[in-house]
């Protein structure tokens, strides 16, 4: 199925905020890609919201805004246009990714790498916001219940799975690494 153009351009603009993601700075945190975000939009020479509303799909990429960003991110005509991800047609040879790019992908794996992904963070981050307290609450809860020991040994195998062959991690290692590192929230004033 081939992808529209929208889609294009949509993928091409989040690939070159990945490339200056990735040559600003060496370990992206929340912090700086809020930061980032601003800088990047400043950079195409376009205001930070209307960055955040490309991003959410609620405005699309033009014509004239295309050749802007290719213009301004040193790419040549028309490369807003094509596809250069790994959905890139046959027909069509991708461009290597660039070094950039792939350190990019490397150092922010925490980043929404779908539609479905966004989707949940953004219903997260809009139950947090608004109830901070009550959605720090539930969240550790449920992920306490999926990875403490006894929900990960009561989950049979799906259909597409097979039983693992060496012991099962069962998920301590994961939660103590996902506790560490992250202060705890200060209670609002």
């Amino acid at each position: 199925m081939p992808q529209d153009l929208a889609s294009i351009r949509l993928d091409n603009a989040l690939a070159l905020f990945e490339e200056f993601v990735a040559s600003t700075v060496k370990h992206p945190d929340a912090a700086a890609l809020r930061g980032l975000e601003r800088r990047f939009a400043e950079r195409l020479q376009i205001q930070p919201s209307y960055w955040s509303q490309i991003k959410s799909r609620s405005r699309q990429i033009g014509e004239r805004l295309a050749r802007q960003f290719e213009q301004l991110s040193h790419k040549p005509a028309g490369w807003m246009d094509q596809p250069h991800g790994p959905a890139a047609p046959a027909g069509k040879a991708p461009i290597a990714p660039t070094s950039v790019a792939v350190a990019a992908a490397a150092a922010a794996p925490a980043q929404p790498q779908d539609d479905d992904e966004r989707f949940i963070v953004g219903l997260v981050l809009t139950f947090y916001r608004r109830h901070p307290e009550r959605a720090r609450a539930r969240l550790l809860d449920l992920l306490g219940e999926v990875l403490s020991p006894a929900a990960l040994a009561q989950q049979p195998p799906g259909p597409a799975e097979k039983a693992p062959a060496k012991p099962a991690d069962d998920g301590r290692d994961l939660w103590a690494s996902t506790q560490k590192g992250v202060a705890p929230l200060k209670r609002k004033r």
